[in-house]
Parts: structure tokens; C-alpha cells; sequence
């Protein structure tokens, strides 16, 4: 599987904007954006004018790096949400929420999509019963998932939960805390993401 292996502060950085990709420390104050706002680089001081074009490319690279996406597998879930009916934009969001290591992440089982793609890899979730270790495994309405009944890795998840539990509950999914387990509700919406993406430049983007 591939991965992101570059130092994720500077993609924070080059956005200009928190992608919450090292989980709790980007709550703080030894986040990047807080402590140096500006492009990385030597000579990076400030922000130069985008073209439409350069628009429509930071928000793509905004949301592969949210995900933890390269670019050939986040061409797949473009081919796929531009074949669906509907928006297709609002259709690739769906998609991208719908996986399985963002469910992780969204039921604040851990603490960045980082740790719920290794999480998940490593074997430690259970999709109706069943062992799941495809990050990109799409869950759908019906679905129950739930954390294998190990004591380490119970540990881990109630420490989590327990430090993310001022984080408001995703409406689409139902989470039982207890049992380490949740059903999914509905498929989720844009609203559901809450993502500081505008996706119809991405859909301009992939349409030239």
C-alpha cells in the first residue's frame, strides 16, 4: 500500500490551512500553521497569486492529503463518483468518507487518518463479523464495525475516546462506546464531511 512519507507539517503549511494530519498535536500550540504560517521553502515568505487552474489543483492536492490519498488511487474514486448519478463532486465526497480507515478516524477511535489506515491494516477491525484489512473498503448503510475484542487494542481506542470526547458524534454513524462498536446509519453527505474543500473545483479540474 502506498503511503504519504514526507513530513506532513509542510503539507499543512503549503495549504495554508490545518489538515489535522498529526491528530491531537494539531490542536495545540506546537501545530505548524500556528507557529510558522507560510509556504515551506528557503525563499517561501508569502503567498503568490493563483490562476484557476493552480485553484483547481491546490484544492485536489487539499483533499489527497486530508485522506492520505496518492494520486492513482484518488483518480479511481474520481472515475467511479463521475459514473455514479448526481453531483460528482458531492458523490466523491460520499465515497471518500465511506472508507473504512475514515470511519476509524471519524468515530475517534484514533487520533489521525494516519494511525486508523495502520490501525485498520494491522487487522484490529471487524466489518459484520468479518476481519477487514482494506483501508479503502467501503462501508455501507447496515454495516456494523467494531474494534477486535483485544485488550491492547481496547486500551488504546477507550484512551482515545476519552481524550477526543469533546469532538462532536458523526450524525451518520452510531456509535456504542461501550462494546467498541458502531452501525452505519446512511450513506453521508458533504455536510457530514464538513471538509474546507470547495470539490466542484476538483470536478473543473479533472474535466479539462
Amino acid at each position: 500500500m502506498a503511503r504519504l512519507i514526507q513530513p506532513v507539517c509542510r503539507l499543512c503549511r503549503r495549504e495554508g490551512i490545518k489538515l489535522f494530519l498529526k491528530g491531537i498535536r494539531c490542536s495545540g500550540d506546537k501545530c505548524a500553521i500556528e507557529r510558522r504560517n507560510q509556504p515551506p521553502g528557503m525563499h517561501a515568505r508569502r503567498r503568490p497569486k493563483l490562476s484557476d487552474y493552480g485553484l483547481q489543483l491546490r484544492e485536489k492536492q487539499k483533499t489527497k492529503r486530508i485522506y492520505g490519498m496518492m494520486e492513482k488511487q484518488f483518480e479511481v474514486f474520481f472515475d467511479r463518483a463521475s459514473r455514479a448519478p448526481g453531483s460528482t463532486g458531492e458523490k466523491l465526497i460520499e465515497l471518500l468518507e465511506r472508507r473504512l480507515d475514515n470511519v476509524v478516524y471519524r468515530l475517534h477511535w484514533v487520533a489521525s487518518r494516519n494511525e486508523s489506515r495502520q490501525f485498520v491494516t494491522h487487522g484490529h477491525v471487524r466489518v459484520n463479523g468479518r476481519s477487514v484489512n482494506i483501508p479503502s473498503f467501503l462501508v455501507r448503510p447496515g454495516d456494523k464495525v467494531e474494534a477486535v475484542k483485544k485488550e491492547g487494542v481496547a486500551k488504546r481506542v477507550q484512551a482515545v475516546l476519552e481524550m477526543l470526547q469533546d469532538r462532536p458524534a458523526v450524525e451518520w454513524l452510531k456509535l456504542d462506546a461501550a462494546a467498541l462498536s458502531a452501525e452505519v446509519l446512511r450513506f453521508p453527505t458533504k455536510a457530514d464531511a464538513g471538509l474546507p474543500v470547495e470539490e466542484s473545483q476538483i470536478v473543473e479540474l479533472y474535466s479539462k
